[in-house]
């Protein structure tokens, strides 16, 4: 319980618990001081008029040696169709589709099925990402160099490994041995021998010391070590002791060993000559190679004393070797090793026909107990007694539906075929239709090789384990199911019942075989889990007797529900037997499969006979996250005829045993022939005009189950209606009748009737219809209660009542049942036809397509979006325009909502299309659209809408650059000058969509973030592709205008827009030509040589001009805008030092991955080339210049590092990072100029002792600390210590009166921009850094060389201890070696080895317990460390 705050506490004292106080002290003095400081825009340069300027200059650009990157390309881009691939061997189009269609909606689907893929295509696209995303990126090389540095000559073993330096494949022993004493002056007797255990281990650079300890601990310090080296050879030595070997070294002393034993003493021998043989050969091989380079020299000396070549020193082509095997400076960065994804745009695919989970179930066999022959002779196999029909079929009662179409399978032995009678089979399957066996083909197959399928693929959508694979028996009709099953249920001995069942089975075949009944079901689980996992464990159920009363789906599914109650099922009646079906998954290369259409898939052997899969139709759920946009021309329906109500008629005398004959017509007159359209049951032709639904032995009111497919026509009219017809079946057959009686098997008790439109769209879901007893012609025509017709009535049974109960479902990829997508699609074509698109009328229908259901919206998308742009270019008035946009953005923000937008890509890049352009084509797509849009912007308009457009712009931009790309391609537009291209309106209307959008980017994105930020990045992609179509001036405008709208001091987020932005626009794969890198002559053309820099040309024709010469060098307003897009970078880069910590990182990031892209880009490889593209930022020099003193910090580890414990050495190191000299020459030593002047022109040695910075480098012993004490200092910083005399231990406060405090750049920050200055000094060429030389001032050159110390300092190495040490947090070593003074290398053979060996990975020396890193740090990072960075060339 929280005690209560008495009056007396101090304020100070209750403000104690408040956390953050200080935090939010720093926050508020931060905002008073920024608000306080007037805030300046930056002066606005405007951008040079860059296609007048390639007029201008055309000369000058076509006598450059390197006009390659100045100049754009020729055909940079362009359209290309690519052959849409289905995955069937033919069209599922129907050949005569498009003759039929009349309907613009179907027409407009058969046109998307059939169309090919139309692309735009830029040829450098490759180069116009990230520079991860270059082709042929050079990777980071797997072996580097070994440098041997004396830091790391003398390894610690408290590291993790005995050997630290060990190199792979070098020599390693260890073991005991006695060690003589080694002190000259003291006799060696046998009592002066110590048993000491010996270790040997080669070095980083090659050599091997032999060290020796106490015990067997290794990590420990040795006692002592001999430096092999050193050693001139090892021989056995017995004099002294038994089994004893001396080594004899250089200085003439000698070290005495003892063995154990005599093998292991010539062990010991053996392995150490080796050693030292290895190294005489690696000597006398480097001798032999240096008087072939001496005898070189001498000669070159001899023959051509006093020319050019007489400098080609050894060393001079050691040097020149290195420059050309050396790697790109940005190799080795940790930045370029990173992996980051964030820029890689998504991979956007054609559409494709998708399934879910597919399952392949065998139907292997159906067997009963109750067995027999058939045949008459008793001679054939025993079978079941009588044909059974299995159809198989998937239902999902966690959802309550079916959700497959059916699977018929005949697995009835050929012998009990034979009990058909060939006419009756023909007349179940195909209305009497007799073929030829086997001579039909279909789809190019055979029909005879598709009656019998036995193997389906099922496709489900979203698996999960409440799916059950239902099976349902039927036999051909008899009477009641329980009298026809009862014989199926005893387990007693069956021969006497087999034979009475096989008897009144052949009776029942000879007579009734058209009609069948309901006789039993079972049932299987699919799926263990909901991922899709395949229960192949489980087996069918027991086979039930089906109950006449239950015969629905919504009864089996009722049914199922209870499948996993055991005493539930137990209650239902079993039928003994059993059903062999087998489930598997389907392999990705299934070979001879046909689709639902029996179209056969690719890769099918026509020859090839037997084991066909057959695909079975999916009924996919109607949601958005379960459709995709129809790719393949589809057209089924699904009739279920489901209960009649016959109880009540008075039409007619017998009507009980009721069967149903379906037939689909296009007709109502009494001659019309039935539709061959409804797919057969096996044994019969694949399609067939009439088909019969399983009859209920005594029922008045029967139901129906039966699911009747039909391949509709291409083009529905409102003729087309399905006929059903009922017949009473006879099924006694009892002999006392007369045989006119047996004869009449069935009687006609009524007609009913569907038509199949309804306001232009199929009928769906459940229907009840009224029966008539009668058909006359024309019966369309007639309804219940119509009676003033000429023709004879209708006569309705029971009054005209709705006795039938009928559903359809349709699966169509050319009808919809959304009355809004139909009715738009109606008006246009209406419209059309009528030569006019009245505004208002179509505004109404487009305003009614925001009701359309989102999964008719995915399923029919390309249509719907090609539909919308003709619309969109045929309109007369913007109403229309804006409301055409209006649904676009709504069914794209629905396709994003839904996480589909791969869709929307792939239609954008694949589908879109604009309409073929002609001298009368008054509109394009890119015009509209981008009018449209910027009515959409303005700000009274529905900001909800607008906010949508801002969210998903990039599909508006990208329609935009695909429309124009399209237009200048078709209309030959391309090949006019850019500022040709396109009309002056288009221009203002690009211009002020651009200003339309800065608003919601810079104001708004603190409502909605998301859509300001991807607003911000749509534009930045649409203006980088523009440069490929537009004028690239206009398009340097529209950026200048994006840039003005941001202000110094903007809020974070706002910095990152912008610089996201020239992120993107920078990394135009031409960024180089936008840049022009040559000179800018006044008034004259002036020729530019490859090696040569634009400051040299400057020089030569104005060298009285200093002004000239500091464009290149300075971020002048000429230098921006000749060099438009570098020129806005490096300064949004120089304000955003200014700015916090976070915009530094971001700004320094941009420009970085620029230059890394530079360095990489396989266009720009050759030295001269980079030299050219050095010259682009050279400004960069003042820039870090402005900054140099924020850059000198004195921390240079790259490490976090714990100070504790170097006992005060490294205190300097932490006095006041923060606190810096002013950046003035009045703290330099004046007589330090001259003599850098005079090192810089070659009138004074650097060597002389008058030089007082010669010590900047090495003022420590580099092997004997890891960290020096004014390793962090700068050169001005220590001439002030000098000359202020200042104690640098004493507080900052006393330094206060010299020091002027600013923010400090942190490590990381400063890395970078050293980097990036290092790599333009290395590219720059010579001449160009002399130039620079000569004419900066003192205080910039001062500045200059302080940048390249700081380099020297930062990048430092720092030693494969303090890396590893680092690693594990251990800050660096603490305790000191006893002696570090050694030399690395004491002979050449030790050189060679060094400079010879390659390290063949990093494990050898630069990984130590990396899985215990406490903290991140990569590869790269180590590697960076490792290698120091290589003088400028």
């Amino acid at each position: 319980m929280a005690t209560p705050t008495h009056p007396e506490t101090r304020k100070f004292t209750r403000g104690l618990g408040k956390p953050g106080t200080a935090a939010e002290l720093r926050q508020s003095v931060s905002e008073v001081v920024r608000t306080s400081v007037l805030v300046v825009k930056p002066k606005v340069i405007e951008p040079l008029d860059y296609e007048n300027v390639l007029v201008q200059r055309k000369t000058q650009i076509l006598s450059d040696v390197l006009r390659d990157m100045l100049q754009f390309p020729l055909e940079d881009f362009e359209t290309s169709t690519l052959r849409r691939q289905g995955r069937t061997l033919y069209s599922t189009v129907p050949e005569n589709a498009e003759r039929e269609a009349q309907s613009l909606f179907v027409q407009e689907c058969i046109k998307t099925y059939k169309s090919d893929w139309h692309v735009v295509n830029y040829k450098y696209e490759d180069y116009s990402g990230d520079f991860r995303q270059l082709p042929h990126k050079v990777a980071r090389p797997d072996k580097l160099a070994v440098h041997v540095f004396e830091v790391d000559e003398d390894v610690d073993k408290d590291e993790d490994t005995a050997s630290l330096g060990s190199q792979k494949g070098g020599i390693t022993k260890h073991g005991w041995l006695y060690k003589g004493n080694m002190n000259s002056a003291i006799s060696v007797t046998m009592r002066s021998f110590k048993r000491r255990y010996f270790h040997l281990t080669q070095l980083g650079d090659g050599s091997y010391n032999l060290n020796f300890y106490k015990d067997e601990k290794i990590s420990k310090e040795p006692k002592g070590t001999i430096f092999l080296d050193s050693c001139m050879g090892v021989v056995q030595n017995n004099k002294v002791r038994r089994f004893a070997f001396e080594l004899k070294m250089q200085d003439k002393s000698t070290y005495l060993l003892a063995a154990d034993g005599e093998g292991e003493m010539e062990d010991w021998i053996n392995t150490l000559n080796k050693i030292l043989h290895s190294s005489f050969e690696i000597a006398m091989q480097e001798k032999r190679n240096g008087d072939i380079h001496d005898d070189d020299d001498l000669g070159k000396s001899d023959s051509s004393s006093g020319s050019m070549d007489s400098f080609q020193s050894t060393r001079d082509i050691e040097s020149r070797m290195r420059n050309e095997t050396r790697l790109r400076l940005f190799t080795l960065d940790p930045d370029t090793q990173k992996l980051d994804f964030s820029g890689i745009e998504p991979d956007v695919k054609q559409y494709e026909e998708k399934f879910g989970k597919r399952v392949l179930v065998n139907c292997n066999d159906l067997s009963f107990n109750l067995q027999s022959c058939v045949a008459e002779n008793d001679e054939g196999p025993t079978t079941n007694v009588e044909p059974f029909y299995v159809t198989l079929s998937l239902f999902d009662i966690q959802n309550g539906r079916k959700i497959s179409s059916d699977f018929h399978v005949d697995l009835n032995h050929p012998s009990v075929r034979g009990m058909m009678p060939s006419t009756i089979s023909q007349y179940i399957n195909g209305g009497g239709d007799a073929h030829s066996e086997g001579q039909r083909l279909v789809h190019g197959l055979p029909e005879a090789a598709m009656q019998y399928p036995r193997q389906g693929v099922f496709s489900i959508t979203c698996p999960h384990p409440d799916i059950f694979l239902v099976a349902r028996i039927e036999k051909v009709l008899q009477g009641g199911i329980n009298h026809c099953a009862e014989p199926y249920m005893k387990s007693s001995d069956s021969t006497k019942v087999a034979q009475k069942v096989l008897k009144n089975a052949k009776l029942a075949c000879s007579r009734l075989g058209t009609y069948r009944m309901p006789f039993a079901w079972a049932a299987r689980p699919l799926f263990k889990d909901a991922s899709g996992t395949l229960d192949k464990s489980a087996r069918f159920s027991a086979l039930y007797r089906q109950d006449g009363n239950k015969l629905s789906n919504d009864d089996m599914l009722k049914l199922l529900a209870d499948f996993r109650k055991p005493e539930k099922m137990a209650k239902l009646p079993v039928i003994l037997g059993n059903l062999d079906v087998t489930i598997d998954s389907v392999a990705p290369d299934l070979t001879n499969c046909v689709t639902s259409s029996y179209i056969p898939v690719k890769q099918f052997d026509v020859s090839e006979r037997t084991n066909i899969f057959f695909e079975v139709e999916e009924f996919v759920p109607c949601l958005a996250k379960c459709s995709q946009p129809f790719t393949i021309y589809n057209n089924h329906l699904y009739v279920y005829p489901k209960h009649l109500k016959y109880d009540s008629q008075k039409s007619f005398a017998k009507a009980r045993n009721i069967a149903v004959c379906i037939e689909f017509k296009d007709s109502d007159e009494e001659d019309a022939v039935s539709l061959k359209c409804i797919y057969g049951r096996p044994g019969g032709p694949l399609f067939t005009k009439n088909a019969f639904a399983a009859v209920l032995h005594h029922q008045q009111n029967p139901e129906f189950y039966d699911e009747f497919k039909i391949e509709l026509p291409t083009q529905l009219h409102e003729k087309h209606h399905l006929l059903f017809t009922f017949y009473h079946v006879s099924c006694d057959s009892n002999s006392k009748a007369s045989t006119k009686k047996r004869e009449l098997v069935e009687a006609q008790v009524g007609y009913a009737w569907l038509p199949l439109l309804k306001d232009g769209r199929v009928v769906m879901n459940e229907i009840q219809i009224p029966v008539a007893a009668n058909l006359p012609a024309g019966y369309l025509g007639f309804q219940e209660g119509a009676g003033k017709h000429s023709v004879p009535e209708v006569k309705w049974v029971d009054g005209g009542k709705p006795l039938l109960k009928v559903s359809t479902h349709l699966v169509s990829t050319v009808y919809t049942q959304d009355q809004h997508l139909h009715n738009f699609f109606h008006h246009c074509q209406s419209a059309a036809s009528a030569a006019q698109l009245s505004g208002g009328e179509l505004v109404k229908y487009l305003k009614s397509l925001h009701a359309m259901e989102s999964h008719v919206m995915i399923k029919f998308l390309p249509t719907t979006l090609n539909q919308l742009f003709r619309v969109l270019t045929s309109a007369t008035q913007e109403d229309v325009a804006v409301n055409v946009t209006r649904v676009m953005i709504h069914i794209v923000a629905q396709c994003h909502e839904e996480g589909l937008e791969n869709y929307l890509r792939s239609y954008v890049k694949f589908v879109f299309k604009t309409e073929p352009y002609t001298s009368s084509t008054n509109r394009t797509v890119h015009e509209e659209l981008a009018k449209a849009m910027t009515a959409i912007l303005k700000p009274s308009t529905d900001f909800l809408t607008c906010n949508k457009l801002l969210k998903y712009s990039w599909y508006f931009f990208e329609a935009l650059v695909k429309s124009m790309a399209q237009y200048l391609i078709e209309s030959f537009k391309v090949k006019l000058s850019r500022n040709q291209r396109f009309s002056a309106a288009f221009h203002h209307t690009v211009e002020t969509l651009v200003n339309m959008m800065m608003p919601h980017i810079t104001q708004k994105y603190k409502d909605n973030l998301d859509a300001a930020r991807n607003a911000n990045h749509s534009l930045a992609v649409f203006i980088k592709r523009c440069f490929n179509l537009m004028d690239r001036g206009f398009m340097f405008k529209q950026i200048n205008n994006y840039s003005n709208c941001f202000m110094p001091g903007d809020p974070k987020t706002l910095f990152e827009f912008k610089f996201e932005f020239l992120r993107v626009v920078c990394n135009h794969e031409h960024y180089v030509p936008l840049n022009l890198p040559m000179p800018f002559g006044k008034g004259r053309i002036m020729r530019f040589q490859a090696l040569l820099s634009p400051h040299d040309m400057v020089e030569s024709y104005d060298d009285d001009d200093p002004v000239d010469l500091q464009l290149d060098y300075s971020l002048t307003d000429d230098f921006c805008k000749n060099h438009f897009l570098v020129g806005l970078l490096l300064r949004e880069v120089t304000a955003a030092l200014q700015e916090f910590r976070e915009i530094r990182q971001i700004s320094i990031q941009v420009l970085k991955n620029l230059m890394i892209k530079h360095t990489f880009d396989d266009r720009y490889t050759s030295k001269s080339q980079q030299a050219r593209l050095a010259t682009l930022y050279l400004p960069l020099f003042g820039l870090l210049q402005e900054n140099v003193n924020r850059l000198n910090v004195k921390e240079v580890s790259p490490f976090t590092i714990n100070h504790s414990n170097n006992n005060g050495r490294e205190d300097s190191l932490l006095s006041n990072p923060l606190m810096t000299p002013p950046r003035s020459s009045t703290f330099l030593d004046t007589s330090l100029h001259k003599d850098v002047f005079g090192a810089i022109s070659g009138t004074a040695s650097p060597h002389t002792s008058s030089t007082p910075n010669i010590n900047f480098v090495r003022h420590a012993d580099s092997r004997g600390s890891l960290i020096s004490t004014d390793s962090g200092n700068s050169l001005s910083e220590r001439h002030m210590d000098k000359g202020n005399s200042l104690d640098k231990h004493q507080p900052a406060a006393t330094l206060g009166s010299t020091l002027l405090r600013c923010d400090k750049l942190d490590q990381a920050e400063i890395k970078s921009l050293l980097m990036c200055f290092l790599h333009v000094l290395k590219s720059m060429s010579e001449d160009a850094l002399f130039t620079y030389w000569n004419k900066a001032s003192s205080s910039d050159l001062m500045d200059f060389f302080t940048l390249v110390e700081v380099c020297l300092h930062q990048f430092r190495y720092m030693g494969k201890r303090y890396i590893a040490r680092s690693q594990d947090g251990a800050g660096p070593v603490a305790h000191e070696r006893k002696s570090q003074t050694l030399p690395v290398s004491r002979n050449r053979a030790g050189m060679m080895h060094a400079r010879l060996q390659q390290l063949s990975s990093l494990d050898n020396s630069y990984t130590f317990n990396h899985s215990k890193c406490p903290i991140p740090y990569s590869s790269s990072n180590i590697l960076h460390q490792r290698s120091p960075v290589p003088p400028p060339q």
